[in-house]
């Protein structure tokens, strides 16, 4: 999604955010107040503490090429834009499928990285408020993703590719919606756009947004469960994966 520019704190601030095409989800510096700011710095340093400690125990080294591989898919992904009606347009985010792929904690970490290289070299998204982007588009995406992929494949077909595909649609349209009313409420809160008006602007287009981020996110994960199904961090039952957890653990 891409960045809008600040128009200061003037009253009219909010109104241009509102009436610009390029609903951002990148929030940019200056849209949010010290508190949030500060909550949402605490929140991702951490959930990223915790993903390192997680990974490190189950994993140890044994994630990282794919960490690697599926970090420049992401961020390379997230460089193609899908036009949405009305001039704005969308991106994937990546975090139901860094999920599906990695788990919750490992996936977690490839979206923090993907985040704040598009920060600091990209200047999508503020660099004060990266605490905020990476809970909302990361950290959200991602367990939140991961967690309703995961329920919704187990209960249509752990093993089959019908769950797999239903499970991913659902989470990653999930993700983005629910990651965008997280952004507004935010910005509801700093005083930068009243609740209903940010709630509305955000979750409308971004109903659309998701399901170019379902698309993208099934057609990966199809290709991969055809061909790679081992690399899944919950793979079909009758394959191995050295990134699954014991079966102990279902």
């Amino acid at each position: 999604m891409e960045t809008i520019p600040f128009m200061g704190a003037s009253s009219f601030g909010w109104l241009y955010w509102v009436i610009q095409p390029h609903l951002a989800m990148h929030i940019p510096d200056g849209f949010l107040n010290l508190p949030v700011i500060l909550v949402t710095w605490i929140i991702a340093l951490a959930l990223i503490t915790l993903a390192i400690k997680r990974s490190q125990a189950e994993y140890q080294e044994r994630a990282v090429p794919l960490m690697g591989v599926c970090a420049a898919f992401i961020f390379a992904a997230q460089m193609i834009n899908f036009p949405i009606p009305g001039g704005t347009s969308g991106h994937l985010l990546g975090g139901t499928l860094a999920g599906a792929l990695l788990g919750p904690w490992a996936g977690s970490l490839v979206m923090v990285a993907v985040f704040i290289v598009q920060a600091v070299l990209f200047q999508d998204g503020g660099l004060t408020v990266l605490g905020a982007n990476i809970f909302n588009m990361g950290l959200i995406g991602t367990f939140a993703g991961y967690y309703l992929y995961r329920t919704i494949r187990f209960a249509t077909g752990r093993d089959t590719l019908r769950g797999m595909t239903i499970g991913a649609a659902i989470a990653a349209w999930t993700s983005v919606v629910v990651a965008s009313v997280v952004c507004a409420l935010e910005l509801a809160v700093s005083g930068t756009v009243p609740l209903m008006v940010g709630l509305t602007a955000m979750a409308s287009w971004h109903v659309l947004i998701g399901i170019g981020e379902a698309l993208i996110t099934v057609v990966a994960l199809s290709f991969i469960w055809r061909t790679r199904p081992d690399l899944f961090y919950d793979p079909p039952r009758q394959i191995k994966s050295p990134m699954s957890r014991p079966v102990s653990r279902y």
